[in-house]
């Protein structure tokens, strides 16, 4: 069990779109927040291989090497 309090416009919001799809508030809270850990997972993960893939080489310095700098 969770209890959030919200700002009065985001509760309006959450109100409406609960009415006019006819799915509960609840239903939109446990979406957001699913959705959200995932992607926040999703950015450790992808910060954790980067740090795990070693020097990285930039666009301007391989155009330079191949002679494609402009």
């Amino acid at each position: 069990m969770l209890t959030i309090r919200l700002e009065t416009k985001l509760e309006r919001q959450l109100e409406k779109l609960a009415e006019e799809t006819g799915r509960s508030k609840a239903y939109f809270v446990r979406e957001a927040i699913k959705n959200y850990l995932e992607d926040r997972s999703d950015y450790l993960l992808a910060l954790k291989r980067l740090e795990e893939a070693g020097p990285r080489v930039s666009l301007e310095e391989i155009e330079r090497e191949l002679g494609l700098a402009r």
